[in-house]
């Protein structure tokens, strides 16, 4: 499936006046997938197929990413994005879920997962959840220079001399040395970044970064004190949340359950899309 392919196969549901694209397929227990920064759900396009053939699988492009709406005005918050899910699941009458995540993504589901610790009548059930490379601790947390100029004063000028260039220069970086990104792929991620003008949100969505040292105690205790089944599958030559963030991760989340792809960088559903699958499976299958 291509890029305009996964568009055309994908809706659409509101949420307060923005239009928010999302995917849904497949049976069997539901299966929500969070995406990373600055990308979007099309980042599971290699792993999708086989997943739907054994769950039901919700995918949704965040407020500010890939085909949703990138408005100008609004105050990004991983709060806000948790908001947008648990919206898009109670439209979809889904309570019940597991949960596999990335990047940006893993600091959504600590989000949730804190709410869950909080609320013993949080509206979703989640039943397991599947990090893979994320800030989940900003003690362990390397972002890219790129990513640091953008929460300058400097971003909002910065935004306009981005392009597919900085991407394709970012991304050699944080993938592994045999796994890159190819031509097309780094155009269709452009693609999904630059739609709708999505540029000019990028400084605004990145204050995450912020957010993180903000609540760090708090999304650091979401992973360690709620009973929910958890694995952490981590690109290990990934420099942003690589092998360093799993040791962390071992040493502070009780009875870690850790998989570390030793020559995979930060996109491991990207670069090792069969290995990232039975490692999920494997998860899952544990589970019962």
């Amino acid at each position: 499936m291509n890029l305009q392919d996964w568009k055309n196969s994908g809706s659409y549901f509101t949420f307060k006046n923005y239009q928010i694209f999302y995917k849904k397929e497949g049976k069997g227990d539901s299966l929500v997938l969070v995406h990373g920064f600055p990308t979007s759900s099309w980042d599971w396009h290699k792993i999708w197929t086989s997943l739907t053939e054994r769950y039901e699988v919700y995918a949704i492009d965040m407020l500010g990413f890939g085909f949703s709406s990138k408005p100008n005005d609004f105050v990004y918050t991983i709060g806000a994005q948790v908001d947008v899910w648990e919206a898009f699941l109670l439209a979809q009458e889904i309570s019940s879920i597991h949960i596999l995540a990335h990047d940006y993504g893993d600091t959504v589901v600590q989000e949730m997962l804190a709410r869950t610790k909080e609320n013993n009548t949080y509206p979703l059930n989640i039943n397991s959840v599947c990090f893979l490379n994320g800030g989940m601790f900003p003690e362990t947390n390397f972002p890219t220079f790129t990513q640091k100029m953008l929460l300058t004063p400097l971003g909002e000028l910065l935004k306009h001399f981005m392009g597919r260039h900085t991407l394709a220069k970012n991304f050699k970086k944080i993938f592994g040395k045999e796994t890159q990104a190819s031509e097309q792929e780094i155009d269709e991620f452009w693609e999904t970044i630059a739609y709708n003008s999505g540029k000019n949100v990028i400084p605004k969505l990145i204050k995450y970064l912020k957010e993180r040292k903000v609540h760090k105690i708090r999304w650091r205790e979401a992973i360690q004190y709620t009973d929910i089944p958890k694995r952490l599958i981590d690109g290990g030559v990934d420099p942003i949340s690589g092998k360093h963030m799993a040791e962390f991760y071992k040493e502070n989340i009780p009875k870690a359950d850790v998989i570390i792809l030793e020559t995979i960088g930060h996109y491991p559903q990207t670069e090792a899309p069969d290995e990232v699958l039975h490692y999920y499976n494997e998860f899952i299958v544990s589970l019962f």
